[in-house]
């Protein structure tokens, strides 16, 4: 009886998935090259908060400022690494940070600071490691004229390039469209929300009406909570897809990947070292224990869901379908990220912050 309940749950879990998997496919939005300029372009703001990203921005300032926007700003949070300096030179506006008040965490205080310094009637958050592809802007506001939400955020694809940033990196995809449907998402109910702080458009007034970062100041999950301020506040908060138009390097090592998914990790289980565990232990006996096991039918099941991960957002070029051969091992791979979330504080950027008592 409990071998038998022990093989269900992951059966069931890894059905559920796919099943959400199925759903996304059909109905996850995605960005489309756009038939042309937006009108609105030139009265948005690209804001892009930095600290230390010299090496980001040589590589994706270009295209960002090629997108036509009305202005773009690069916030410099303390670089030591010559990230003004670059982000002069490529020909955006840099404002330097002030110093980082309590209660803030960094993010969020030069999200800030940006918004106030820009003049625009949009604003758009984008992070220095994400690639704006010709046409994304006009894309992005094509796509906001469908439903006009107060916030439109995208989920950039991947550009994974080396081996040790293939082996954790993909779980984002994983995590967003295995367990979001999207149709839930278009609930008005603030519960029903999700965002990603690498690309967030506002409409200023819907900014302002959440309460922008401020609300959200000493949160390092903070895209979902401001997506939750924005459908409180009475507007919709969306999600896309950004396929070929925007897409995104996140880490370009294993130990980076490490730093960065157990900064978020512990938010993203509520705030509970029970669920964290939790997840962890699920996904060991659904990916993991069935190779060792060669159940074939749990493993057929967690390889399907990988593949519809990679067929919904268009990574299928052969080395980003060969990524679905280390999910059995992923469990595995990802023990120092729930140990690094199990911590009292977690390290980022430079700066160290509290996650509550373990």
């Amino acid at each position: 009886m409990t071998r038998d309940l022990l093989r269900l749950i992951p059966a069931a879990f890894l059905g559920v998935k796919l099943v959400t998997l199925a759903v996304n496919l059909w109905a996850f939005p995605r960005l489309t090259r756009p038939p042309g300029p937006h009108p609105a372009r030139a009265r948005v703001s690209m804001l892009v908060p930095t600290r230390d990203e010299a090496h980001n921005l040589r590589d994706t300032l270009p295209g960002l400022i090629a997108q036509g926007a009305g202005e773009v700003i690069v916030l410099d949070d303390g670089s030591r690494d010559g990230t003004a300096d670059v982000a002069r030179t490529l020909g955006a506006r840099v404002q330097p940070g002030a110093p980082l008040p309590a209660g803030w965490t960094g993010k969020a205080w030069a999200c800030w600071q940006l918004a106030g310094a820009a003049s625009g009637e949009w604003l758009l958050f984008t992070d220095a490691d994400v690639t704006w592809h010709p046409g994304a802007l006009d894309a992005l506001l094509h796509a906001w004229d469908r439903d006009r939400p107060g916030l439109l955020s995208v989920f950039p694809r991947q550009a994974n390039v080396g081996v040790g940033e293939r082996l954790l990196t993909p779980l984002v995809d994983d995590v967003l469209l295995s367990f979001l449907p999207a149709p839930v998402l278009r609930i008005p109910h603030r519960t029903a929300s999700a965002a990603n702080g690498q690309v967030m458009l506002f409409r200023r007034e819907a900014y302002a009406a959440s309460g922008g970062h401020a609300g959200v100041r000493a949160l390092l999950l903070e895209d979902v909570a401001l997506a939750r301020a924005v459908k409180a506040s009475g507007q919709g908060a969306m999600l896309a897809l950004g396929r070929d138009l925007i897409s995104v390097r996140m880490y370009r090592s294993f130990p980076e990947s490490v730093r960065g998914f157990g900064k978020n990790a512990l938010p993203m289980h509520g705030g509970s070292r029970a669920a964290l565990l939790g997840s962890w232990a699920l996904n060991l006996a659904a990916y993991t224990l069935p190779l060792l096991r060669r159940d074939r039918p749990l493993i057929a099941l967690g390889l399907l869901g990988g593949l519809l991960v990679r067929r919904i957002t268009g990574r299928t070029r052969p080395a980003d379908l060969a990524e679905v051969a280390l999910l059995p091992a992923v469990p595995l791979l990802s023990l120092p990220v729930f140990v690094r979330a199990w911590r009292r504080t977690v390290s980022w950027k430079g700066r160290r912050y509290a996650q509550g008592a373990p």
